[in-house]
């Protein structure tokens, strides 16, 4: 005895089975943000008022390159999660599919050029 509903199952419209893995990515990224967080704002904070080469340097350090790495990609990673599920939720037709697709290619243009630019602040200081 199935509990799935038999016109879902004829049309193809059951579980795509992906969905606790989206939410494991979310929670992870989530508890990610939670702990980098206090060390972006701490390390914001102390860098105010700071000239160019302080920051540059203060950054350039392999430690916070590497936090500001992680805390970059889980950042990019976790609200491209969030906003797929707004669209999944609310957007629906072609519209969702174009709206999906751009989101995508947004956040990992901006996942790369953040990558680019903490390697150049690592690399030429």
């Amino acid at each position: 005895m199935s509990l799935r509903d038999p016109l879902a199952k004829a049309r193809g419209w059951g579980s795509a089975k992906d969905g606790v893995g989206h939410w494991w990515v979310q929670r992870l990224t989530a508890v990610a943000l939670l702990l980098l967080s206090p060390w972006f704002v701490v390390l914001a904070l102390g860098l105010i008022g700071a000239d160019q080469y302080t920051m540059r340097t203060t950054l350039a350090q392999p430690l916070n390159a590497s936090l500001m790495l992680a805390f970059v990609l889980s950042l990019f990673w976790h609200a491209q999660l969030g906003l797929q599920v707004v669209i999944e939720d609310y957007v629906h037709g072609w519209l969702e599919i174009a709206l999906q697709i751009a989101v995508k290619f947004a956040y990992a243009l901006g996942a790369i050029a953040c990558i680019v630019a903490i390697g150049r602040l690592v690399f030429s200081a």
